[in-house]
């Protein structure tokens, strides 16, 4: 059984080994869901859907809620965030200097006639931003309702 793809590209030293199957391949499997065009790491967000509202969950460990911005926008909720930080030190023979910038944004379109946005709150505890997105009353759902047979 031959496990090696064969496409031509022979390495002369090493007669069974092609250099595409070194060379032409990942090593790792670095494709991750999680990181946007730029090649930055989004928060993993989770939405979960109860009967009166919306909830909405940000992982960014190691903010403050003060790194944060959310605003709505016409039915649009925009979560972001923005974060430097700078490590100066100075010691006789050198200098050192070390910052850090992180920033990302998600964007949700919230449905329309369905959820009541001036009653959306928010709160950042243990590296968990959690937003609580109420629902109308016209849209919550009921409990089911037994109907008598005459």
């Amino acid at each position: 059984m031959n496990l090696i793809k064969r496409n031509g590209n022979r390495i002369p030293a090493f007669p069974g080994l092609f250099f595409d199957d070194v060379f032409g391949r990942d090593l790792f499997n670095w494709e991750n869901n999680n990181f946007s065009t730029t090649s930055t790491t989004l928060p993993s967000v989770n939405i979960k859907e109860t009967a009166d509202n919306y909830e909405v969950e940000v992982a960014a460990p190691g903010m403050n809620k003060d790194d944060f911005k959310i605003t709505l926008d016409n039915g649009q909720l925009i979560i972001s965030s923005v974060k430097e930080n700078e490590v100066n030190s100075q010691e006789e023979n050198f200098t050192r200097r070390e910052f850090s910038y992180q920033s990302f944004q998600r964007s949700f379109v919230l449905p329309k006639n369905v959820v009541d946005e001036e009653k959306i709150s928010a709160r950042y505890e243990n590296g968990l931003l959690l937003l609580s997105i109420p629902k109308m009353e016209q849209a919550r759902q009921k409990a089911p309702r037994m109907i008598d047979i005459l």
